[in-house]
């Protein structure tokens, strides 16, 4: 079963979908999930009442429109563009994080959301 979410943050409204890792499994669980947007260059992240270690799995690159868990900060992210960490074009994130998902249209979008908008993740 596909696991689709929403993600409401300030004026934005995006459909992504979780993958079958462990870290997905434990925030699908606790969905709904409301918190408040943290920007980190073209990346945003907060807080979710979920801990996860570290996978096997875990990436210190991502693509644009993936989305993270970083259990160094128990944090939800998704990531847009470039972070003050890239070089380049890529999307590096502070520190490894777990791949957790995929917006399903244009992660882009996110880049209108403002530091402290309320974000609003739930089960599609």
């Amino acid at each position: 079963m596909e696991k689709k979410i929403n993600i409401k943050a300030g004026n934005v409204e995006a459909e992504a979908v979780l993958n079958d890792s462990p870290t997905a499994k434990k925030i699908w669980e606790a969905l709904p999930i409301e918190a408040r947007a943290n920007t980190w260059g073209d990346e945003i992240y907060f807080d979710i009442p979920v801990k996860a270690p570290l996978e096997k799995t875990a990436q210190e690159l991502v693509e644009v429109g993936d989305l993270g868990y970083w259990p160094t900060g128990h944090a939800f992210c998704i990531f847009f563009g470039p972070t003050p960490m890239s070089r380049g074009n890529e999307v590096r994130p502070a520190s490894a994080v777990n791949l957790i998902g995929r917006v399903s249209g244009d992660a882009k979008v996110f880049k209108k959301v403002p530091e402290g908008a309320k974000i609003q993740i739930e089960k599609a």
